[in-house]
């Protein structure tokens, strides 16, 4: 345990909603949630107006779309995302060199790494960094907690959420976190929740009465020793800067079970494209390319095929996640499809494959749906119109797209409805809009 406050945890308020807010003016102040907008759709972000009706993540779309109807609910846009993501941890380098980033919406700074760290001077650098943030970002907030370890740096980062600091002073920590609820303990989730309430368990003062051996017969020996240190605020766990990538993967659940084969296989070819263009712009490739399925009764399977070398190819990743769905029995239908390359690198070996020509072979011919999908008719993509400019999508069905032209710098804007194969409609980029 440190001897001063010098770990620091940044989280971005309701980031993904907040960014929707921001770039579509007629949404501020108002319930937004971002996430599937299907019946088997999951809420990833809502905005705080949409919390206030109980709508969290992880919650269903149809439960969010039951308790407010009104709210916008948006697919996501994470070119925005990552663009704004980007800026704020470009920030949090000129800190120090050591930043773990948990997410694109949160991190963890080792203040005491960085040139010239002073705790005295503490309050003013958070000040700094949380109104830097704002203005670099157009708009968007954070939370910052800052204390001696990794736990209490999250914990505290949620106590005066949103748009707040907390800084705990090195000592406290250990009767700060005794009357907050389990809960509040990093990784303690609902099922650990329930069972400890079970033994009587209610805060975390309560889980200090007992031993490891006692925690270890109701939890695991794993979650019961590391349950037992963190409930007295024991936590050395050093920053992690730049933490290797583990995989690079896109996946998708259908709003009804598909059947077509061609279908499915142009999907996968798309995937497969997707992530050979994150890894591009990570300057990695990989070995392992995995395909997930699952079928319409919810199991699910993986197959997986190791190439001779490592690949950013998209030609060639597309072929294998295709070849490995050739081997599926895809009779019953499948809900969700995934294609995942592992095994990362961050060099190729050119001469095992053929010159990458991107964009020469398009993949099988989807079902409409699917293909307006691809161009973007859906809700919260940005678009451009060749005669009304520039804006995004309110709504589609019935072969019609609704489009809202405003931007994060005009005022909310027009509504209008157009053709989805109107010639004057077109993508345009998330970033910077």
């Amino acid at each position: 345990m440190r001897a001063t406050a010098s770990i620091l945890h940044l989280d971005l308020d309701a980031f993904y909603a907040s960014v929707e807010q921001r770039d579509k003016p007629s949404l501020r102040g108002k319930p937004v949630v971002v996430g599937g907008v299907g019946a088997r759709g999951v809420v990833a972000t809502a905005s705080y107006e949409a919390r206030r009706f109980g709508i969290r993540s992880a919650m269903s779309t149809t439960e969010a779309r039951a308790r407010c109807p009104h709210a916008a609910y948006l697919c996501g846009r994470f070119d925005a995302y990552r663009d704004a993501s980007g800026i704020v941890m470009a920030r949090l380098r000129e800190l120090s060199p050591l930043v773990q980033p948990m997410s694109l919406d949160e991190a963890f700074v080792d203040l005491a790494a960085g040139d010239g760290f002073d705790p005295d001077q503490l309050g003013d650098l958070v000040a700094e960094l949380r109104a830097d943030v704002t203005r670099l970002t157009d708009g968007l907030t954070a939370s910052v907690g800052v204390a001696s370890s990794k736990l209490m740096a999250k914990i505290a980062s949620e106590i005066n959420k949103p748009d707040g600091v907390f800084i705990v002073e090195p000592g406290t920590e250990a009767a700060l976190l005794g009357p907050m609820p389990v809960r509040a303990i990093p990784g303690v989730g609902p099922a650990t929740t329930d069972r400890l309430r079970r033994l009587g368990v209610e805060t975390v003062e309560d889980l200090r009465r007992f031993s490891v051996d006692e925690l270890a017969a109701h939890l695991g020996t794993s979650s019961a020793a590391s349950l037992y240190r963190l409930a007295r605020a024991e936590d050395n766990r050093p920053i992690e800067a730049d933490r290797e990538t583990k995989s690079v993967s896109v996946e998708d659940t259908f709003e009804t079970n598909l059947v077509d084969r061609a279908e499915l296989g142009g999907i996968a070819e798309q995937m497969a494209r997707q992530v050979a263009g994150r890894m591009r712009r990570h300057g990695l490739s990989g070995r392992t390319v995995t395909l997930k399925v699952r079928y319409h009764d919810f199991e699910t399977h993986t197959r997986s095929t190791t190439l001779a070398g490592p690949t950013d190819n998209p030609r060639v990743l597309a072929a294998t996640a295709r070849r490995l769905l050739d081997s599926e029995d895809i009779g019953g239908g499948l809900r969700l499809l995934g294609v995942g390359v592992s095994g990362l690198a961050d060099w190729v070996q050119d001469d095992l494959f053929t010159a990458d020509d991107a964009d020469d072979a398009t993949p099988p011919e989807p079902s409409a749906r699917r293909e307006h999908r691809r161009r973007g008719w859906y809700p919260g993509q940005d678009v451009h119109h060749g005669e009304h400019g520039d804006g995004w999508v309110w709504g589609t069905g019935s072969g019609l797209v609704t489009v809202r032209f405003e931007t994060r710098q005009t005022p909310s804007g027009p509504i209008k409805t157009f053709p989805v194969d109107d010639p004057s409609l077109s993508h345009r980029s998330a970033v910077g809009t």
